[in-house]
């Protein structure tokens, strides 16, 4: 068990990935905090995990406010005796779709401030039970546009873009304290949507507006990749628990590919 003794918070652990890679770090011996914003998903995901065995708590907390998320970092780290691993696994819905001269400003930094300040948020508050010989990995999550020119996702793709920057920004003020940051870039996960994520609610709002199935846009996704095909919630998580290993230890600053050749490094 390579997370034997390690105690994990996990923001968005109620959602599809956040889940997913809660799981792996179950089954190899990590405690896991679940972090969201809604009690009833919470409780419903923590069920699932415990059924699988290992031990989950779980506390209904918004990102986006500081102290909240301050506050319970620091009654955790209380608990343990500190934090290993931080996943901000959260998500939000945004505008995708609009071109400049359609798109409020509101609606352009509303992704923008979201994604960063939850990343942000969680990594600061994190960070003083941190570090030294105990170590410690913040882990993000990134979606490729902020590789790509797509029009009608100005705000979204400067946000996946902040993130990657932001990660690399935490490296460099953390890598002194034995902090590594590290960020997961994974294209659309094939079997996401079912899982409950929030893509699913983006993904039906854009197969609406085409006139096409959930089938048929993921499919037409996969085409665009060089391997033809999606990432996983399994394949993001075994990536989430190796960079959050020793086996990782030397890995910081970083952003790790998962969209099968659709963006380039």
């Amino acid at each position: 068990m390579i997370l034997k003794g390690k105690t994990a918070v996990i923001h968005g652990g109620s959602g599809a990935i956040g889940s997913a890679i809660a799981g792996t770090f179950l089954r190899e011996g990590a405690k896991v905090y679940l972090v969201g914003r809604n009690p009833d998903r919470l409780a419903s995901a923590a069920e699932r995990l415990r059924n699988g065995g290992g031990v989950v708590e779980t506390a209904a907390v918004d990102v986006l406010d500081d102290t909240a998320v301050a506050s319970h970092a620091a009654s955790v780290a209380k608990a343990e005796g500190g934090i290993d691993i931080a996943v901000n696994a959260t998500s939000f819905m945004h505008d995708q779709g609009s071109l400049i001269d359609t798109l409020s400003l509101a609606d352009f930094m509303e992704p923008i401030d979201r994604f960063l300040r939850s990343l942000f948020n969680t990594a600061k508050a994190v960070t003083p039970h941190m570090g030294g010989e105990r170590g410690g990995v913040i882990l993000s999550l990134t979606a490729p546009a902020g590789r790509m020119m797509l029009a009608g996702h100005m705000g979204h793709v400067v946000s996946c873009a902040g993130i990657e920057s932001l990660t690399r920004c935490l490296a460099a003020d953390l890598g002194p304290r034995n902090i590594r940051a590290v960020c997961i870039r994974p294209h659309g996960i094939s079997d996401a949507p079912e899982a409950g994520s929030y893509t699913g609610h983006l993904f039906y709002r854009k197969t609406r507006e085409m006139g096409i199935t959930l089938d048929q846009f993921m499919t037409g996704m996969a085409d665009t990749t060089l391997l033809n095909r999606l990432p996983t919630l399994t394949e993001v998580a075994e990536t989430a628990l190796f960079l959050a290993s020793p086996a990782a230890r030397t890995m910081t600053g970083t952003t790790v590919n998962l969209t099968a050749g659709a963006t380039m490094d």
